[in-house]
């Protein structure tokens, strides 16, 4: 069995996320103190008991997704599993900061502080309103971005993400957005909708951003990771500590190439794919574009203690 692990990006977040784990195992407590004292605040407790739209904050979300995802590493390490056993690690957008902390790449601490910055910077970028997401489904990468170019002349559009075979999210300003989903349909997506997300994420209109996140990555310390990172921007591996703050700048204007990465996954042996932390967005695509890659989910006591390993 040659296994990857995966972390998830925004829109998995919940209230509660993370407590019985935090409960369970001393060490994926310890993640989301860690992470506390990094913030000089305590999210945990935005994470286990507030509300829902604060948690959405971008700026929130980010942090709090990553600190999942290692808690629940930590439950997996609590019964003796190394990932040093995985061949390659992977993230979808900020997932990939957490990637990055699983293998040893950047501290907890400085993941977190890099993804508060990288939430803040994202939505601090373009002002409320003028821009948009939206989801195409049901039209492959190559139509969805010849649609994002006709509508260039009515503004920034771009297509943002490649999830899946049949899943394309675009970026861009809103009065183009909203065309290019008319365009799509008329084009036969099967659905094609808005995102209610606060920015334009993953386009050229984050370019402030990025050179945020490019003075913010020059205080940090990036180590050669002790498993390889399948990159967002290139969809294959890398390990060079000055590649990988390179593509993280590239990767806030350029686009999630997902299933590219999979295929590039499954096409280098990779044949069992556990997505460790909230919720089971990217197992959905997986299952999408590789039906014969085998699929887990890792996010509670319950799922620690049944696998096998």
């Amino acid at each position: 069995m040659v296994r990857a692990l995966v972390c998830p990006g925004q829109g998995a977040q919940s209230i509660g996320m993370g407590k019985s784990l935090a409960v369970e195992y001393p060490k994926s407590k310890a993640i989301f103190e860690e992470v506390d004292d990094a913030l000089g605040e305590k999210l945990s407790s935005l994470i286990w008991e507030g509300d829902i739209e604060e948690l959405t904050l971008t700026q929130n979300a980010q942090p709090a997704l990553m600190a999942m995802s290692l808690a629940a590493l930590r439950g997996l390490e609590s019964k003796g599993f190394e990932v040093d056993s995985c061949a390659y690690l992977a993230g979808h957008s900020l997932g990939e900061y957490s990637a990055l902390a699983m293998s040893k790449a950047i501290s907890v601490s400085d993941a977190a502080r890099l993804l508060r910055a990288r939430g803040l910077a994202m939505q601090e970028a373009v002002p409320v309103g003028l821009g948009a997401m939206a989801a195409i489904l049901g039209l492959d990468f190559a139509t969805v971005q010849s649609l994002a170019s006709e509508v260039q002349a009515t503004g920034i559009c771009q297509a943002a993400n490649d999830n899946d075979p049949s899943q394309v999210v675009i970026s861009g300003e809103k009065t183009a957005v909203e065309l290019a989903i008319v365009l799509a349909k008329n084009s036969g997506a099967r659905r094609a909708v808005m995102l209610p997300v606060s920015a334009p994420f993953h386009c050229e209109l984050m370019a402030p951003a990025a050179e945020q996140m490019k003075i913010e990555l020059e205080t940090i310390k990036v180590e050669q990771p002790i498993v390889p990172i399948v990159s967002n921007v290139s969809a294959q591996a890398i390990s060079d500590p000055s590649e990988i703050k390179k593509l993280l700048v590239s990767q806030v204007t350029g686009s999630v190439r997902w299933r590219e990465s999979i295929m590039w996954m499954a096409k280098n042996n990779v044949n069992e794919i556990w997505e460790v932390g909230s919720g089971k967005a990217l197992n959905g695509m997986i299952r999408r574009i590789d039906k014969n890659i085998n699929l887990k989910n890792i996010s509670s006591p319950e799922e620690i203690e049944t696998l096998e390993f």
